[in-house]
């Protein structure tokens, strides 16, 4: 099952049922009016809303229109909670080696993980406004799970089972204010302004033996202006997302629409490419002695898309630029 949402005028829009194929949609407002709405009474509105989606599969329902990607909202335009880890360990590395930070990170046993901003996610066709070039900007492409209620202390074996949906999300950083954050040991919160999400959220069952492990296995492809960045393996986490929920409800519960991310998709093997520039640096320092790639400029395009096995985009693109905050925003 696919959902997604539309732009309403309300702060968590209308939720719709997506076709398989993402050409045409059907109004869920009958079952739910948003996500979030439906994400908390998950055990009602879920027959329901998989019954629209056969139907509309079948072509009976009544009212579908086509499905625009461009038109739609982030399929959760806000959350509850928005936890960020860091699971593909190759990027942690790299990132350590080259930049010569702490090795702390490396040495836990545990996923690293801190809470990013979860009140006004972007579309994936959504120009990004940032205040200036100056603040280095990147992107992370990453997969994300989203949560029912999750209980305090749930195991790692139990907790894939309150996966409601997953999603493609890019992690926008402003890295010359993160490192100086890090360097600090607070934050992130200057440096991680909002996140850019797929067009829709897939139930994890709509993957077939992609999803395995607690963790998707399909490709990723990411761009930048129409060139590749990356082809990466998805599955290859140091950690589950069971392992990464788990490790997030240790001590709190989690409210039902919460999103855990991944963290950074990245592949042991380097001819893969990267998910983010600042990996891509650090592969350039660690081979060449210096950086040749340059932050994000204002403009520049980016295009974040999973293949399945039958070479779909079972999320859909995300496809986004970044554009200067407008003037009238400090008037």
């Amino acid at each position: 099952m696919k959902l997604a949402t539309l732009h309403n005028g309300t702060p968590d829009g209308k939720l719709i049922v997506v076709s398989r194929d993402l050409g045409r949609a059907v109004d869920a407002g009958a079952i739910a009016p948003n996500l979030r709405t439906a994400l908390e009474s998950w055990n009602e509105s879920e027959p329901r809303l998989r019954e629209l989606a056969a139907q509309l599969e079948a072509g009976r329902t009544l009212g579908s229109f086509p499905f625009d990607p461009s038109a739609a909202a982030a399929p959760l335009p806000r959350a509850p909670q928005f936890l960020d880890g860091s699971s593909f360990l190759s990027h942690g590395k790299r990132m350590v080696q080259a930049f010569k930070l702490s090795t702390a990170s490396l040495e836990v046993k545990h996923p690293l993980m801190y809470q990013g901003a979860s009140d006004a996610f972007l579309g994936a066709h959504a120009a990004m406004p940032v205040p200036s070039e100056e603040m280095g900007i990147d992107i992370e492409a990453e997969i994300g799970a989203i949560t029912g209620a999750v209980p305090m202390g749930v195991t790692s074996a139990r907790a894939a089972a309150y996966i409601r949906l997953l999603v493609l999300f890019d992690d926008v950083s402003l890295r010359r204010l993160l490192f100086g954050e890090m360097t600090l040991g607070f934050g992130m919160i200057q440096s991680k302004p909002t996140s850019v999400f797929s067009p829709v959220a897939v139930t994890p069952d709509e993957l077939g033996d992609a999803w395995r492990d607690g963790r998707v296995h399909l490709r990723m492809n990411i761009s930048l202006n129409g060139k590749r960045l990356g082809n990466l393996a998805t599955e290859q986490m140091g950690f589950s997302f069971g392992d990464l929920i788990a490790h997030a409800a240790r001590t709190r519960t989690l409210g039902a629409g919460t999103i855990i991310g991944s963290g950074t998709v990245s592949n042991e093997d380097t001819s893969a490419g990267t998910a983010c520039i600042a990996e891509r640096r650090a592969l350039e320092i660690l081979e060449q002695g210096e950086p040749k790639t340059d932050w994000l400029r204002f403009g520049d395009r980016v295009r974040i898309e999973v293949i399945d096995q039958d070479n779909r985009s079972p999320f859909g693109a995300i496809d986004h630029t970044f554009v200067p905050l407008p003037a009238e925003v400090n008037e």
